[in-house]
């Protein structure tokens, strides 16, 4: 099985948000982005593992800042980390000033897609090989990341935390 980089598992998406997707406040429902984040990182991890992929967990969301009504959003995704079967997702959405076009940060999250056979039998996927500064941060974070999720749900002994336990040495 072949590695692959996080900018093979890139996925971006671009739209505007429609008074049918907004609050009594018109702000694009949380929900609403949710929806449109499984879709990227599912994009972004099908990229990658050129399996069917199932969504696992959303491990992290951050709603830093509301999107408006008529914003144009773009979330771009990409894989942080591979593992045995399953890829972490880090996702950021952007909003667009509608006068300036200036892009802010409006949005993170984190999912966790695993690749499946077509009898839903998680399958392998290919290592992924960070390349930049932040891909090769966020890839580190991956794994304690994934300890501490192992670790809170009783699957891993405290010990067998490495990664955890090294923040505290």
């Amino acid at each position: 099985m072949n590695s692959s980089t996080a900018e093979h598992s890139k996925t971006i998406m671009t739209d505007l948000v429609l008074p049918s997707e907004t609050n009594p406040l018109n702000n694009l429902f949380g929900g609403e982005l949710l929806a449109r984040m499984d879709r990227a990182a599912s994009i972004s991890a099908r990229r990658h593992s050129r399996r069917i992929v199932v969504t696992a967990s959303v491990n992290h969301v951050a709603f830093n800042s509301a999107v408006p009504l008529g914003s144009v959003v773009t979330i771009e995704a990409k894989v942080s980390r591979a593992f045995k079967t399953s890829m972490e997702v880090y996702l950021d959405v952007w909003v667009e000033d509608r006068e300036s076009g200036h892009r802010t940060k409006a949005n993170e999250a984190i999912y966790t897609f695993v690749a499946v056979d077509e009898t839903g039998t998680p399958v392998p996927v290919p290592e992924l090989l960070p390349e930049t500064d932040l891909e090769k941060e966020r890839y580190a974070a991956a794994l304690r990341r994934k300890q501490l999720s192992l670790l809170l749900a009783g699957k891993i002994k405290p010990n067998d935390a490495t990664e955890l336990k090294a923040l505290f040495e």
